[in-house]
């Protein structure tokens, strides 16, 4: 089969074959239609990701598929079952073996693209906002990279939770794309003053983070008494450092949200979070935003549409129509 591999830290990823693996109890094997991009494959490519593989190993971290072959004890899951998977690699390759409770049972109205675009963005969103956070109806949410992958959703889903979505990217197209997903206010962070911004605004209760650097700490100044501050990522390549007094002043709260770890921890949380993001993609409430899509021969342009931050929403790769 082919598949996008990383050989070395040093070197690019490249096309390469690979046999098809062989299915083991407990899992399921999947012929990949499609493969959503995250910034944390470019991190894995460079080594530095937190649950980067051992060398050598396939990127894509998320996919949608067929089941082909079923391992001894699955039971849920037969031959020919549409399904998606948070796999946290392998994804870049035509064929994939996944344990079996990774998966979700995809309904007739979500696409290949739309289900690989669908579970790391909106389930880190999602769960962020509502498991750790704890949006209220009326709150004041401020998303930076609000055109981003990860931070289009959030400009979703805190819409359909009844906050007040104030939406932070650069440039005017990236802004337009956020107020089209249901921001109130637009804040171009090119050109204008994060803080006084959301001070005019009446100050941030919830701040969604995957951009870190400049911008957190001008949304950390911004935050009201009791806000809520998610670092989901460090887009610009500068973790921020956050003095504990200031966290005292203002009782505010900072929380790590890393969407994948809850898989061995926490899995009921994944799962239900993502049971409601399929009904609500059911009924129209939301829908994957895809900058563009790339055949599997173009997956190094894919990676560089993020690396370059040209994208706006997801990057997918189709691997094989199915």
């Amino acid at each position: 089969m082919r598949a996008f591999e990383v050989t070395s830290h040093d070197s690019p990823p490249a096309m390469g074959e690979r046999p098809i693996p062989s299915v083991m109890p407990g899992e399921i094997r999947i012929q990949i239609a499609a493969c959503g991009l995250n910034f944390a494959d470019l991190l894995m490519c460079k080594g530095t990701y937190q649950d980067t593989p051992a060398l050598p190993f396939v990127l894509g971290m998320e996919i949608s598929g067929l089941v082909d072959e079923v391992g001894d004890g699955v039971t849920e899951f037969a031959p020919g079952d549409r399904v998606a998977v948070f796999g946290g690699q392998g994804g870049l390759a035509e064929y994939g073996c996944y344990p079996a409770n990774r998966a979700v049972k995809l309904p007739d109205t979500m696409g290949w693209v739309d289900a690989a675009a669908f579970q790391i963005a909106y389930g880190t969103s999602h769960l962020a906002l509502d498991h750790r956070a704890r949006l209220q109806p009326g709150e004041t949410l401020l998303v930076l990279g609000a055109a981003g992958g990860v931070g289009l959703t959030a400009v979703e889903i805190g819409k359909l939770m009844g906050a007040k979505v104030v939406a932070c990217a650069r440039g005017a197209d990236k802004l337009e794309i956020a107020r089209a997903a249901g921001a109130d206010h637009l804040i171009d962070a090119s050109t204008q003053d994060i803080r006084a911004e959301m001070k005019a605004l009446g100050g941030a209760d919830v701040v969604y983070d995957p951009v870190g650097g400049d911008q957190f700490i001008a949304a950390f100044r911004a935050c009201n008494p009791e806000a809520r501050v998610l670092p989901i990522g460090f887009a610009s390549g500068d973790v921020p450092q956050i003095k504990a007094n200031h966290l005292l002043v203002k009782n505010i709260t900072v929380m790590g949200l890393y969407w994948g770890a809850y898989l061995s921890f926490n899995p009921k949380a994944l799962t239900g979070s993502l049971e409601t993001l399929i009904q609500w993609h059911a009924e129209g409430k939301i829908k994957p935003h895809v900058s563009q899509v790339f055949p599997l021969e173009q997956a190094a342009d894919g990676l560089e549409m993020l690396r370059s931050r040209k994208s706006t929403g997801k990057v997918i790769i189709q691997i094989q129509d199915l």
